[in-house]
């Protein structure tokens, strides 16, 4: 049904000198979303206050409600173009007058758990770049014809903005910072097996992938259906209680919010942080979660500031992601963390002391060792490791995905590449690409846990001419980012 809306809002956004890249077509449509849900959200409310004969105190004052600047209507409810602003018009008031009040919300929200503290937050963040007021009015009109009134219309719209998230991915190395493969989401979910009641958390939280799959597991049958066991406390609990995160950068964080709004979840829990500026040493009992989904950055670069909040210092992003969702876990809760796989081998003290720690504090149970071009655009190779905490590891089981052909781009991973896994994972059966390793037979000087499948011959395959060629752009730009990042500094 909406479809067709979103392409049009793309091609709207195209035609604007203040749009250039995926990231910003996601971006602008992000906060319009946002406000058209606001209001279908305090319509809803509003209606169901009158029903009761109690009155509705609304969240925005009438000058700044979607129906009074973004789409005003004439009595019989057709859109009103001689009172709707336009052109310069409309973009002062956007620009001056609407992200400023909106952003004022933050300080005066009751608490960061509110919808208005969401509003204050996003609108803090994130700017609009629509150059043209003409641009931004029909953006808006189509936006308009949008509905967040039934699940069902929700659940279409989610499955539209997943597709947005998807293509930032495509658009390049920055946009693929906030899209992992959902066939590998729901995957690290069956295995973790979350239930209703416990916390689940993603650190890194990027567009909330994790935690809107872990949403739709909970909530949904696998047909699809709405679970017809849940009770009003338990959806309550899946509103309120269920899912939290945290995430550094503004665009990221903006688009989460909106994903899991779509989603279902009215007032999502996430913070807008830098969660390694915790020190890890102040996290308390309260703090920690049963379940940790997530795919933290990796290959960054931390400052000394950084690394003192964690034992084992190092500058990896990704290790110190990992001293933390270690810390984060209760006793017996489970993780499920996508990792560069070179953190299996690596001969560096950090690493090595890495590995015995997640040893000896938790139980490694399952490492899944990803083919390359999992992941588009990235040019490494990854590895999942799922753990419980609070016990030692004795055996580990290694699965070693081979899904007969090269993924990429056009031939992406689906969710039948990930049955055979999750099915042999829950017994640790050994087959072609599964076997176990006694700890007892690990190399306690270097902790080396290398993926080594003793069922294959070590013959070496030859990687396809397009993978290698992809690697090289990816390592290319990553060049440049760091060259223009030293320029920056001269």
């Amino acid at each position: 049904m909406f479809e067709q809306a979103f392409k049009n809002i793309d091609d709207i956004l195209h035609k604007d000198a203040g749009c250039s890249s995926e990231l910003d077509y996601t971006e602008q449509t992000s906060w319009m979303l946002f406000l058209k849900y606001l209001d279908d959200l305090e319509q809803e409310k509003a209606m169901q206050a009158e029903l009761y004969g109690l009155p509705y105190e609304y969240i925005l004052d009438q000058d700044y409600r979607w129906g009074t600047w973004a789409a005003p209507k004439t009595p019989d409810g057709q859109f009103d173009h001689n009172n709707a602003l336009t052109g310069d018009d409309l973009k002062e008031f956007v620009n001056h007058e609407l992200f400023p009040y909106l952003a004022r919300f933050k300080q005066s929200a009751e608490s960061p758990n509110t919808i208005e503290y969401k509003i204050g937050e996003v609108f803090n963040e994130i700017r609009n770049k629509l150059q043209s007021g003409y641009t931004l009015r029909d953006a808006l009109e189509i936006v308009d014809g949008l509905r967040f009134r039934s699940q069902r219309e929700k659940h279409e719209l989610s499955h539209l903005y997943e597709t947005k998230i998807k293509n930032m991915g495509n658009a390049g190395r920055n946009g693929g910072e906030y899209y992992t493969p959902r066939p590998l989401i729901r995957a690290m979910i069956k295995v973790t097996r979350p239930t209703i009641g416990e916390r689940i958390y993603d650190g890194a939280v990027g567009s909330a992938g994790f935690l809107c799959e872990a949403y739709d597991y909970l909530r949904y049958d696998e047909q699809g259906n709405t679970r017809e066991d849940l009770s009003t406390g338990d959806l309550k609990i899946l509103q309120e209680a269920t899912f939290f995160g945290k995430e550094k950068k503004s665009l990221a964080y903006v688009i989460a919010i909106m994903n899991m709004i779509l989603h279902g979840i009215e007032a999502p829990n996430i913070v807008h942080t830098n969660t390694l500026a915790e020190n890890i040493r102040d996290i308390q009992e309260k703090d920690r979660y049963d379940v940790i989904l997530a795919n933290p950055p990796f290959g960054g670069k931390e400052r000394k500031e950084i690394q003192q909040n964690f034992p084992i210092k190092t500058g990896e992003t990704a290790f110190l992601f990992l001293q933390h969702f270690i810390k984060m876990l209760k006793a017996g809760g489970r993780a499920a963390i996508v990792i560069k796989n070179t953190f299996l081998s690596n001969t560096d003290n950090a690493s090595i002391a890495l590995r015995k720690e997640l040893l000896q504090s938790c139980n490694l149970h399952t490492v899944l060792d990803m083919p390359g071009g999992t992941f588009l655009g990235a040019g490494v190779k990854t590895v999942v490791l799922f753990f419980t905490k609070g016990e030692p590891t004795q055996k580990i089981w290694f699965y070693q995905l081979d899904p007969g052909r090269n993924l990429g781009k056009t031939n992406p991973l689906n969710d039948r590449d990930m049955e055979a896994f999750v099915n042999l994972q829950r017994d640790f059966a050994d087959s072609e690409n599964s076997w176990s390793v006694d700890v007892s037979d690990i190399n306690t000087s270097t902790y080396d846990l290398s993926v080594k499948n003793p069922n294959r011959s070590d013959e070496v395959a030859l990687r396809d001419p397009v993978d290698i060629l992809d690697e090289i752009a990816a390592l290319d730009a990553e060049a440049a980012e760091i060259l223009a990042g030293i320029r920056g500094m001269l």
